[in-house]
């Protein structure tokens, strides 16, 4: 096998969820696609970090070159209700489900000192700054997956809102627990909108 077809197998192999055999097949499909077809996948591989930016407000992908993104600007979402989650894609599953007509917050992961994951990587502080920044009460949903990293996140949060002296304008409510697989992203829109709707204090 020629030495370049071997490099693009590992490159593709590297990606998360695909194995050898996927890796051969995908790379033979690019081989014998069109000349423009790799033109363009390459250049949109090329530029795609640098096209790409995050809204000031609650951490969202948008497009470079723009500072907040649709959802933080509109008039229409509820200002008082804030979907914390943890990564974009977790934001993309519940507005997906068009049950919720709040806002967000993506902190960019959860605290997991074990992967290097630490307090001051995430985005906590914009946070802290959007609720200190309310002239009335709001509620923060922690959109969370049931695992240790998460749970020390929430923590993380509920201590900040009592040191901070901003927990008796925040009522803390978490999904409920009917998440089958664990993970919102793997959610059906059904156990999702019932999640939603079922949420409970903290």
């Amino acid at each position: 096998m020629p030495e370049s077809l071997k490099k693009l197998i590992t490159i593709i192999n590297f990606l998360p969820w695909i194995w050898e055999k996927s890796a051969t097949k995908l790379a033979f499909f690019l081989l014998n696609s069109n000349k423009n077809y790799l033109e363009n996948f390459a250049q949109t591989l090329t530029h795609l970090q640098g096209s790409i930016s995050k809204c000031w407000t609650c951490g969202s992908l948008i497009d470079a070159g723009k500072h907040i993104c649709e959802i933080c600007r509109s008039q229409e979402r509820q200002k008082d209700i804030i979907c914390v989650v943890e990564e974009y894609l977790d934001m993309v599953t519940i507005e997906n489900s068009k049950i919720f007509k709040g806002r967000y917050h993506i902190l960019g992961g959860a605290i997991s000192p074990i992967n290097g994951v630490f307090i001051g990587d995430l985005n906590f502080e914009n946070l802290f700054k959007r609720i200190s920044e309310f002239d009335w009460s709001l509620e923060l949903i922690m959109a969370t997956n049931p695992n240790i990293e998460w749970e020390a996140t929430v923590q993380y949060i509920l201590s900040e809102l009592e040191k901070r002296g901003l927990k008796k304008f925040v009522k803390v409510t978490r999904l409920s627990r009917g998440l089958s697989s664990g993970y919102l992203e793997y959610a059906d829109n059904i156990t999702l909108i019932n999640s939603i709707k079922e949420r409970k204090e903290i």
